[in-house]
């Protein structure tokens, strides 16, 4: 019976059976590969937006767009600055305010920063060490390219310790420092109230510079930053600026992320 006309494999005239095509995993593979080798170029193109991704043109465009946003911010800054002023003059002349009232008020807006301040000033010079910079003393390792440069943490030791020396008002690079400002680095540049600024940073401050300076010498995070100043060749500089006038903060005195104490 197993050549029988109804048996699987045979012909209806009982001829050879009819050759079934072969399974090859082979040939499914390689289409499979090349499935995913189109799924990732197109990935790629749709992440680079057809750029190269090897390149370092995206972060050229977002450090030319932060050099503009700063360019800008100092604009506004100086049309801010032009409104107030004669904003002010117009209240002066139109207000019922008394000369003890006028004089409290300049009192508050010296304390405030938003006056220019002059006086007797020291002005500290802060900068990265050379790129190839090795230890200069004994006993210390190699530097890291995180020793070579000015952090965050040291601009902030420095405007703390001349707040801590009396100093009556503080200027950072061009601007003025209010109560509100925050010295912000973001890898070896400033951003300080929506500028950009790069080294040497330089700060100077108006008040006693005897206190000013024995202030900075006591700070022990500048001692610590003085050990890479010897080691590592960091900058630091220290000078008298004699009398100098301080301009008054510019910017809003709006508070975006606090409210006042009821």
């Amino acid at each position: 019976m197993s050549n029988s006309a109804d048996s699987p494999g045979t012909g209806a005239m009982g001829s050879a059976p009819a050759r079934r095509p072969r399974f090859r995993p082979v040939r499914i593979l390689t289409a499979g590969v090349f499935a995913l080798a189109g799924l990732i170029f197109v990935t790629s193109f749709n992440t680079a937006k057809g750029t190269d991704l090897r390149t370092d043109t995206s972060l050229l465009k977002l450090s030319d767009l932060i050099q503009e946003r700063s360019r800008k911010n100092q604009g506004l800054d100086e049309s801010n600055a032009t409104l107030r002023h004669r904003v002010e003059s117009l209240a002066e002349g139109d207000d019922d305010s008394t000369r003890a009232e006028d004089r409290r008020l300049g009192g508050l807006e010296k304390s405030a920063g938003t006056e220019r301040l002059t006086g007797k000033a020291v002005t500290v010079t802060l900068n990265d060490a050379p790129p190839n910079a090795t230890a200069k003393l004994p006993g210390y390792p190699p530097p890291q390219p995180d020793y070579l440069v000015i952090h965050q943490q040291d601009l902030q030791a420095v405007v703390n310790a001349l707040w801590h020396g009396g100093a009556r008002g503080i200027r950072v690079m061009d601007q003025r420092l209010i109560s509100t400002s925050a010295v912000r680095c973001v890898g070896n540049t400033l951003i300080l109230q929506g500028r950009v600024y790069s080294p040497p940073y330089r700060i100077t401050a108006v008040g006693d510079p005897g206190r000013l300076k024995q202030a900075l010498a006591a700070s022990k995070a500048i001692q610590n930053y003085m050990v890479y100043v010897n080691v590592y060749g960091l900058g630091w500089d220290v000078a008298d600026e004699g009398t100098v006038t301080l301009p008054g903060y510019t910017g809003t005195v709006d508070l975006h992320y606090a409210t006042p104490v009821k």
